[in-house]
């Protein structure tokens, strides 16, 4: 039995209609004037219309900041802080995908803590108090309602994250019904971001333990299960509610069981050419898993049930199906990028080395560009 560490946040509320709570639970947390951080894609969308009037209702005084952009650059962050200080806010609800609920964790953090942003990157910088925290997914994907990273994209194009547990929130709701209604791009693209973590966490080289596979493995199973139904019909509550709840697991895995090279080579499609996390961690899957077969084939045949295959060949070729039938882009050509990035694209992959460490088959310059091509 390994010695381990798991953390997580220390409340969950999950189920259809609960984001109707969240006036309550703000309330529980002492907090009367609230900074909402949210996209202008959620506010279009209707999503925060049910959730305002029921934080009036609770006698919770709300500032919406609905700046925030894919890929969240500095400037963002440091807007919503300031829009924190100009309203007081005494918590923050960051309601949206992972964009948002990253930038609502350093808001919080910023805020109560009042350090500056380009003093946290890294593991374990951020150790001061943030204000209370609750996040609301409106897309199956991240899993970033229960995990302490937030990613920052610095300059033109890199990349760099803030982990520590002091982004861990107080309260993560899941509610189906933030999610109906996804676009079937977009519910594929964070469909697929959520099983490449359940599935880079299963095979991390570093701190995997029995609870990360427990969670990866059954985040897998209802992501796996439920994907196909949830882009067929975006008002299937019940697979929306099943992804949400398995892109929740696959979050808590990877937490405490750290992603790897898909992620590494993701980063700098995002990055570079502002491709959506989820559809550029698809771009990349299958080259990934068959690079790492040799290193992992046992552990990719454990994981061949769960999508309906058996052995690590037929689990690989049972989730490049699955790209297929929910649509995902499968090569870099779909997405804007030429052969003539490729180098450059390597090259930024190899600064990820807070993530290629975790890889089970270590991952070199010229392997990135294997990889590169081979997804081209």
């Amino acid at each position: 039995m390994p010695d381990f560490l798991f953390q997580t946040p220390a409340n969950l509320r999950v189920g259809p209609g609960c984001a109707a709570e969240i006036g309550p639970i703000l309330g529980g947390l002492g907090a009367r004037r609230v900074l909402v951080v949210t996209d202008m894609g959620v506010v279009r969308a209707g999503l925060l219309d049910g959730v305002l009037p029921a934080l009036g209702e609770a006698g919770i005084a709300c500032t919406v900041f609905d700046g925030v952009l894919a890929d969240p650059p500095v400037e963002v962050i440091e807007a919503a802080v300031e829009a924190g200080r100009s309203c007081k806010a005494e918590a923050v609800l960051g309601i949206g995908g992972g964009s948002p609920m990253d930038t609502a964790k350093l808001t919080a953090y910023l805020l109560g803590s009042g350090e500056q942003l380009e003093d946290i990157y890294g593991i374990g910088n951020a150790k001061g108090r943030r204000l209370p925290l609750v996040l609301a997914p409106t897309t199956a994907g991240t899993g970033s309602e229960v995990t302490p990273i937030a990613i920052v994209t610095t300059g033109q194009a890199e990349k760099k994250g803030v982990v520590s547990p002091a982004l861990f929130a107080d309260w993560a709701v899941l509610d189906a019904d933030l999610t109906l209604g996804l676009p079937p791009h977009a519910t594929a693209a964070t469909g697929i971001d959520a099983m490449v973590h359940a599935i880079e966490a299963y095979t991390s080289r570093h701190k995997k333990n029995p609870l990360s596979d427990m969670l990866a493995r059954e985040a897998l199973r209802l992501l796996a299960g439920n994907i196909r139904a949830a882009c067929a019909d975006g008002e299937n509550r019940e697979a929306r509610q099943a992804m949400l709840l398995g892109a929740m697991l696959a979050g808590q895995s990877f937490t405490n069981a750290p992603v790897a090279a898909v992620h590494a080579l993701a980063y700098p499609i995002g990055g570079l050419f502002h491709v959506p996390h989820g559809v550029s961690n698809a771009l990349m899957l299958p080259h990934v898993l068959r690079f790492n077969r040799e290193a992992a084939e046992s552990l990719y045949a454990e994981l061949a049930p769960l999508v309906g295959a058996q052995g690590a060949d037929g689990f690989i070729a049972a989730i490049e199906q699955l790209c297929d039938d929910v649509k995902v882009p499968r090569r870099l050509r779909d997405v804007g990028i030429g052969e003539e990035d490729v180098e450059r694209l390597a090259r930024d992959a190899m600064n990820q080395t807070r993530l290629l460490v975790n890889n089970p088959r270590e991952v070199g310059l010229a392997d990135a560009r294997a990889l590169y091509r081979a997804a081209f």
